[in-house]
């Protein structure tokens, strides 16, 4: 599959989260309104863009200049905590259970951001596949 270039999100994050969120089980990325995301079956579990604060839509994402945004899924009490965390956590204005964190090339733990991905996943996925990642020993940590 050939994946079009995102213009917006640097290269080293897009290959970062291409080898997180591509050895999903039945997890696909594509091109979305802005950014690229990431689906199992028709559900975004993942999605990654600029957030450009000097846009109306972007006021929910706390940044004062432009900034990688990664949203995700959490449930319960991790839901809770990241989103009363503070930076680089944040709640995003629409969902029940989205959250926002920005990523800096420079700060980012992509070991938590592994973990995170994957927690995401598998509140979206069918148990059929979430079973899979047990099955297989699936561990979140990335490629190197």
């Amino acid at each position: 599959m050939t994946t079009p270039p995102d213009d917006e999100v640097p290269l080293d994050t897009l290959v970062r989260l291409r080898a997180i969120c591509g050895r999903l089980p039945d997890a696909y990325e594509e091109r979305a309104w802005t950014g690229t995301r990431w689906r199992v079956r028709d559900r975004t579990f993942a999605h990654v863009y600029l957030t450009d604060p000097t846009r109306p839509a972007a006021t929910h994402a706390h940044a004062a200049v432009p900034t990688t945004t990664l949203t995700f899924r959490a449930r319960g009490e991790e839901f809770e905590a990241l989103t009363h965390a503070g930076p680089p956590f944040f709640r995003l204005g629409w969902g029940a259970n989205v959250v926002g964190m920005h990523l800096d090339a420079a700060a980012t733990d992509w070991a938590e951001v592994a973990e995170l991905l994957v927690e995401s996943y598998r509140a979206l996925a069918p148990k059929k596949l979430t079973a899979l990642l047990d099955e297989q020993g699936w561990t979140a940590a990335p490629l190197s």
